[in-house]
């Protein structure tokens, strides 16, 4: 009883003169000493997004990038910031881009997600076949529907079917590493092949696609991203995000050495939970670059 009257009169008495006396000492506003007293990136952003200013702000955080500008204006009018400050102005815009754009960056993977893997599309079938070539440069493909997928960590002669759960998110996915550390996926996949720790490479290649698409919907990416983007992320970074993943899921298999691939979701789970601790961190970046 007492601990919820303390509450109430915190929340509508006490909480306001002390923001009073506080602007008064400081002059600065709460929002301006929110960002004095947190360091760039995370710190300063995951602040401003769980803070009470975000109730006024309402839809501000969902504007286009065209809009922040206009925002960060109306803000400093209402918070009666002046507008010569640009370094609040500059912290303000950072933070309001990079918050928008997590939305919408998970928006745009979303939508990828959803679009299936259509055989009849040229497009698709040309990044299908992309993928072979990337990582299996001196052997042909000798037709489209083959046993050959299976050499890659296909399930079976038509890749298309394992797609099923992630869309061309999953295809995406595995071209951008095969394109991007091409060296890194041939190792990984000659590593995938082995008589007993071997693993299916494209599928689970898809599956870290899942991971990496869950943590980015519930909201667990946002620490790596604020600390790696000073503005708005791109699928580009959500791409790198996944690299990581699979490399470093190549690395945690073979140093944990299962019984069998039987075991798989066993140590998928332990890799995921620790990907999750490491994101915890308020100052996290995990790319390869690293």
């Amino acid at each position: 009883m007492l601990v919820y009257f303390w509450g109430f009169l915190y929340s509508n008495y006490v909480r306001f003169w002390l923001k009073w006396i506080l602007r008064l000492l400081t002059r600065k506003c709460e929002l301006q000493r929110v960002f004095d007293g947190s360091k760039a990136g995370a710190q300063r952003t995951l602040s401003i997004g769980n803070h009470r200013i975000i109730e006024w702000l309402g839809n501000a955080v969902h504007v286009e990038e065209a809009e922040v500008e206009k925002c960060v204006r109306d803000v400093m009018k209402e918070k009666k910031i002046e507008q010569k400050d640009t370094g609040f102005k500059t912290n303000l815009h950072i933070s309001l881009l990079q918050i928008s754009g997590y939305k919408k960056l998970y928006l745009n993977v979303e939508n990828l997600r959803k679009v299936p893997y259509d055989s009849d599309n040229e497009e698709h079938e040309e990044q299908l076949i992309e993928l072979w070539n990337l990582l299996m440069p001196h052997e042909n493909l000798k037709a489209r529907i083959t046993k050959q997928w299976c050499d890659i960590g296909f399930q079976g002669d038509d890749p298309k079917t394992d797609f099923r759960g992630m869309g061309l998110l999953g295809l995406v996915n595995l071209v951008y590493f095969s394109k991007n550390y091409t060296n890194e996926a041939r190792q990984i996949l000659s590593r995938s092949n082995h008589p007993k720790l071997g693993y299916s490479y494209a599928i689970v290649g898809i599956n870290l696609t899942e991971m990496a698409y869950s943590l980015l919907k519930n909201g667990a990416l946002k620490s790596h991203l604020y600390n790696m983007v000073s503005g708005s992320p791109q699928m580009d970074h959500f791409h790198q995000f996944y690299c990581y993943l699979v490399y470093e899921f190549d690395k945690f298999w073979f140093e944990e050495q299962p019984e069998s691939i039987m075991h798989f979701n066993q140590y998928r789970e332990k890799f995921h939970e620790k990907i999750k601790g490491l994101l915890l961190h308020c100052d996290v970046i995990l790319t390869l670059q690293n």
